[in-house]
């Protein structure tokens, strides 16, 4: 009944973005244009990379409040170890992703997967602990980070293709083949959606959890090297918002908050949704703080549903088990 909910869901959202799109291409010239479509697509690279993440958590059954100050944290990362530490590029990204990896393991990932802690508890400290390890590292200021190949990363092109968009297509396909075709991908389906059955079937329950925060956070990472180079600058006060941004790309998306139902497929048409919504509210002329309002409105919309879904599926698996009648053996 779940599943079956989750795939209407996604299709009313697909349908939902089919009609978004005809009516913002009717009533706005510049809407469908190359140009702008290019631009919203850029501009969403950040949110669709760090909800691919999000989604795995979800996915087990878990949810990432510290995304946001991961991606403020490594985007300092980033600039301290090319401005301040003199590395080469390539090696400050690899140093940054693993930043990222590293604290998404340690700090959420073990409390919660191996000690049993709320998630909620665990990963609401460390977005607290992330943002102030942020500020004491950058000194609350903002650093540029000047490099020829982050700026063709960000504005180049490639066999006529935006960079970004190649990073979030190449992203998207990674992370689509490890959770069809990976042990872990199926895993982290089984914790989502019974972690106890999952333990005794013989999967690591706890290595599995661990993961999937170490994944959020090497995917906040990426997201944050993208953010360094789209403003070309590291700066702490990035990110505030993504958490919520990226919460609404995954639920539109199918993915339930119980776990083990979902996947990357409806989180991109999500991203695409919360993309072309905003575009065309910004081309239309509409203030950001009414796209601020009605992001919030679809994510409480969003929850309620999700919320609404599980109680229907509880209360009708209760009916069911109560239908059943014992079997009295012959005497």
């Amino acid at each position: 009944m779940l599943r079956n909910f989750v795939r209407q869901r996604f299709f009313v959202v697909l349908v939902l973005l089919v009609v978004m799109l005809v009516f913002f291409t009717l009533t706005q010239e510049r809407f469908l244009t190359p140009e702008n479509m290019s631009a919203m697509m850029t501009s969403s690279s950040i949110l669709w990379v760090a909800s691919l993440g999000l989604t795995f958590v979800m996915l087990a059954g878990g949810f990432d409040l510290s995304i946001g100050s991961m991606l403020a944290l490594c985007g300092i990362g980033l600039g301290w170890f090319t401005n301040e530490a003199g590395l080469p590029l390539f090696v400050a990204i690899i140093l940054t992703i693993l930043l990222g990896v590293a604290l998404g393991a340690i700090v959420n990932g073990i409390p919660i997967g191996k000690y049993g802690l709320s998630f909620l508890v665990v990963t609401l400290g460390s977005l607290i602990l992330f943002r102030g390890l942020t500020n004491l590292w950058s000194g609350t200021k903002t650093q540029q980070v000047i490099s020829p190949f982050l700026d063709e990363l960000a504005f180049g092109s490639t066999l006529g293709l935006p960079n970004p968009i190649i990073v979030m297509i190449v992203t998207f396909l990674i992370m689509l083949y490890v959770q069809k075709y990976t042990f872990f991908g199926r895993d982290v389906y089984a914790v989502g959606g019974n972690a106890e059955a999952a333990r005794l079937s013989g999967i690591r329950t706890s290595r599995t959890i661990i993961a999937v925060y170490a994944l959020s956070a090497g995917l906040a990472a990426v997201a944050a090297v993208l953010q360094d180079a789209r403003i070309g600058a590291a700066s702490p006060q990035v990110g505030d918002n993504l958490v919520f941004a990226a919460a609404a790309a995954v639920l539109l998306g199918g993915t339930s908050f119980s776990g083990g139902i979902g996947g990357v497929g409806g989180t991109v048409v999500g991203v695409l949704f919360l993309g072309v919504l905003q575009n065309g509210l910004s081309v239309g002329g509409v203030e950001s703080y009414w796209q601020q309002i009605i992001t919030g409105v679809i994510l409480i919309a969003a929850i309620a549903l999700d919320l609404v879904q599980r109680r229907r599926t509880t209360r009708s698996k209760s009916l069911r088990s109560s239908d059943v009648q014992p079997v009295s053996s012959a005497s």
